[in-house]
């Protein structure tokens, strides 16, 4: 039985045991994802700064090869650290006003 297609050039149809262990991925990456926000939203300033240099050093050099994958990796690094920042500032702003 195969529910569920694979996107691209070559999709074949997913088994159906496949398609669920995809969907527990997304759930798990989901749920990492938020605690990796909540461990930035806690660190210091340098710490922080780190984690987006970090998706510097992974991004395509000029002259090598861009791997999508790896471009996007490096871009969904930087969104993680800035939504960690928000969630600092918002969580200040909490605290400020005695909330």
């Amino acid at each position: 039985m195969h529910r569920g297609v694979v996107s691209g050039k070559n999709a074949r149809p997913v088994p159906a045991s496949t398609a669920v262990e995809l969907a527990q991925l997304r759930i798990r990456v989901i749920a990492l994802e938020n605690l990796v926000i909540s461990l930035l939203a806690q660190t210091s300033d340098r710490q922080l700064d780190l984690a987006r240099q970090m998706a510097s050093y992974i991004s395509p050099r000029p002259g090598f090869t861009h791997h999508r994958p790896t471009i996007r990796a490096a871009a969904q690094m930087v969104h993680l650290a800035e939504r960690a920042d928000h969630f600092r500032r918002t969580e200040n702003r909490h605290v400020e006003s005695g909330c």
